[in-house]
């Protein structure tokens, strides 16, 4: 019978060693060329690059420096300099069987040692034996050698360019492979050696091309530029027409911008979507001054800011007092010696835009907002829900009740009356052609109509914040038409059943009751948003609308309501706004249950309970409140009133006194709004608290007395839950 060696014991090791021997590096340089991506898709592109690059180098235990990711309309970059030659070397150990189990009396193997070392395709000899806290076990260790670099980005770097992700791909031949816009070459360098990779067909090569008409002409063009590493790829390409790094463009636009304004006297609006845009929709920036006929300065500006950005992506150029002048700034992908030709295309495109948001503008001031009010009841709102006329009615009850709340009879009229109108404009021609300007143009048209300032505002501010980060309405008849706009289209969903789910989200509602949350905190708006919800529901329900249950398969673990809902919103709101614990907020939000759901009044004690936390004797505090809670949550006896005739140690007289004075002033700084110094009534227990446990047996034999004590507990308990739920609160374990 054949036997194989019994192996040797050998000391424990780690499971993976530190990469040793060579540690000479090179560069990596690989260029994704393509044809013309959209100005939006090449940023989250470029970042999606990196991180791959990152995780991927990791992943194949490839050490590197710096990675860097540049992009044009035409090409996407990526650059890692001091990449390790070599891959880091890997030790992987497999524990097995125990060395008892392993062999037998005799020092045979058993089928449990061949099993295993057959698992793992190795012999039994080669079996390693590790010292464990459990005694000696078999381990399979395995070493591999690290492969050079270039080997191992010939299998990387397909899988980076082939999983980098866009809003939209295409495939464009017979390779089957998905990207957004055709390959149409591939530049793959490492340590100035191509990379022979191949991705939709397209083999790599050493050989970048440059602007398409400032670059290489005739056959120099067809032969592409030849770059052996990252600093002769950066400055070739720069010779031929390209510059790769973006924030090198934003500089070169910026100044060229700045300069231009100034030869007019004029400033720039900061508009960072627009100036990315102009980054990624050119290789080579030249900015260029044009004008347009002064007659146009008659529309409102927005209207002309819009017509310049949004479809021709023009900056719009202030004077030093604010107002538009009659020039605008156009970043053009040419440079010319003389760029009066591309002046004037741009002068004559922006010219016909303008025409017709003139004619918009003196076609809809024909029929005033009010007369539009009626024709909303032609436009649907959604299935579910009926037209925009049901829902401009709800937003009016909804913004008086708000107004009501907040006990302010001119401001119900107000927010009524910019309820009323505040949808009208949807139906206008200036509208229609410019989405983007809906309230803006519905309160520029009710000025011009002749109504009140403050409801020509609040219309223009309904839809504000537009992002989350964004502009709050100016005053308070626009955060209240804002507020009921954005509760109604959340109440109405939650209503008919469409509820965010996952990621899913069609119509916004987190985008909505985010906005709530800031419009009511930032705007100090004190009432309490239940009563509104419940109004806001009952506004859907008279207007005859039936309830929808929630998909089966929707709902995570239940359907939240709106209240739940916008809670939840609360919740992001505190952490990344002010930072904010999440058992802290937990705390306020389970606690206090009688309180009215006041936006402000929670955040105030938020932000005073996570103030008194970082105090030395909280967390000490905690640990006996957390053990009064437990013991009235889990026992049971009969809750009569506290009896002080039963006390038999002084340290129950002595909590009992200070409840006492504790439940007469806890109350009335609560209602108040001085949260911080009913903290500190309450901390302010701790040493009766620790007393008390320390001098008597709770469940003592003695019914009476049992009951007695955990009614006590139970006070206490009651007058801590009465500002938050403190047993929510995390304690640091010492």
């Amino acid at each position: 019978m054949v036997t194989s060696k019994k192996p040797q014991s050998k000391s424990r090791q780690p499971k993976a060693k530190q990469p040793q021997g060579d540690t000479r590096t090179t560069e990596l340089l690989l260029e994704i060329g393509t044809e013309e991506l959209p100005s939006h898709f090449v940023p989250p592109a470029l970042q999606n690059l990196a991180q791959s690059a990152e995780r991927l180098l990791k992943e194949y235990r490839l050490s590197h420096g710096m990675i860097r990711a540049l992009g044009t309309p035409r090409r996407l970059v990526l650059t890692v300099d001091s990449l390790a030659e070599q891959q880091a070397a890997t030790v992987k150990e497999t524990m097995g069987p125990p060395r008892t189990a392993a062999f037998d009396a005799q020092g045979q193997p058993t089928k449990a040692a061949s099993g295993f070392a057959a698992s793992q395709g190795m012999a039994v000899g080669d079996l390693e034996i590790r010292q464990t806290p459990k005694g000696d076990y078999m381990c399979a260790v395995k070493r591999e050698r690290g492969s050079p670099a270039r080997s191992v980005l010939q299998q990387m770097l397909p899988v980076l360019i082939e999983n980098l992700s866009f809003p939209k791909t295409m495939r464009w031949n017979e390779s089957g492979v998905r990207f957004a816009r055709p390959i149409r070459w591939l530049l793959a360098l490492c340590g100035g050696r191509t990379i022979p990779i191949e991705v939709g067909g397209v083999r790599a090569g050493d050989r970048t091309w440059g602007h398409r008409f400032l670059g290489a002409k005739g056959s120099a063009l067809s032969r592409g530029l030849s770059v052996n590493k990252i600093a002769t790829y950066l400055s070739e390409l720069e010779r031929h027409g390209v510059i790769p790094d973006q924030s090198r463009r934003r500089a070169m636009i910026l100044d060229q911008v700045k300069r231009l304004a100034d030869s007019v006297q004029g400033q720039l609006d900061q508009d960072e979507h627009l100036l990315e845009e102009a980054i990624f929709s050119v290789e080579y920036p030249q900015a260029i001054l044009g004008a347009f006929d002064p007659a146009y300065l008659s529309l409102p500006d927005d209207v002309l800011k819009t017509s310049m950005k949004e479809h021709q992506g023009f900056f719009p150029v202030s004077g030093k007092d604010g107002k538009l002048v009659p020039r605008f700034i156009s970043v053009t992908n040419m440079r010319l010696a003389s760029m009066a030709l591309i002046r004037e295309g741009n002068e004559r495109v922006l010219a016909a835009r303008l025409a017709d948001a003139k004619f918009f503008f003196e076609e809809d001031r024909k029929t005033t907002l009010a007369d539009r009010v009626d024709k909303l009841k032609s436009v649907v709102f959604h299935q579910k829900l009926g037209t925009l006329h049901h829902k401009t009615g709800r937003v009016m009850a909804l913004a008086a009740k708000i107004a009501d709340l907040l006990g302010d009879l001119d401001l119900q009229e107000t927010v009524r009356r910019a309820a009323q109108l505040s949808k009208a404009d949807l139906l206008t021609g200036m509208v229609g052609e410019f989405p983007t300007l809906q309230g803006i143009m519905g309160g520029e048209y009710a000025r011009v109509d002749g109504e009140p300032q403050e409801v020509s505002v609040a219309i223009s501010d309904q839809y504000l914040p537009r992002a989350m980060e964004g502009e709050l309405p100016r005053t308070r008849p626009g955060q209240v038409l804002s507020l009921a706009d954005r509760l109604d289209t959340i109440v109405a969903f939650f209503h008919v059943g469409m509820v965010p789910t996952g990621s899913e989200d069609p119509f916004a509602l987190r985008r909505h009751a985010s906005a709530v949350v800031r419009i009511l905190i930032e705007g100090n708006l004190r009432f309490d948003l239940r009563e509104i919800l419940a109004h806001a529901k009952l506004n859907v329900e008279t207007q005859g609308f039936q309830s929808t249950p929630v998909q089966p398969g929707t709902e995570r673990h239940h359907a939240p309501d709106a209240v739940e809902f916008i809670t939840d919103r609360v919740r992001f709101y505190g952490r990344t706004v002010h930072s904010l614990r999440d058992d802290v907020m937990e705390a306020v939000l389970k606690g206090g249950v009688d309180r009215p759901f006041d936006l402000v009044d929670l955040l105030a004690r938020m932000q005073s309970l996570q103030a008194i936390t970082r105090r030395p004797e909280f967390d000490p505090l905690m640990i006996g409140f957390k053990r009064a809670h437990r013991l009235t949550e889990k026992e049971q006896w009969d809750r009569n009133e506290i009896d002080p005739t039963r006390f038999q140690d002084p340290t129950e007289e002595k909590l009992y006194r200070q409840l006492r004075e504790a439940t007469a002033r806890v109350p009335e700084c609560l209602a108040q709004g001085n949260y911080t110094e009913g903290l500190d009534i309450l901390v302010g227990m701790k040493p009766a608290i620790d007393a008390f446990f320390d001098g008597v047996m709770v469940n003592a034999e003695d019914p009476a007395l049992r009951s007695n004590r955990l009614s006590l507990l139970d006070a206490v308990d009651e007058l801590f839950m009465s500002f938050a739920d403190f047993s929510q609160i995390l304690v640091e374990s010492k």
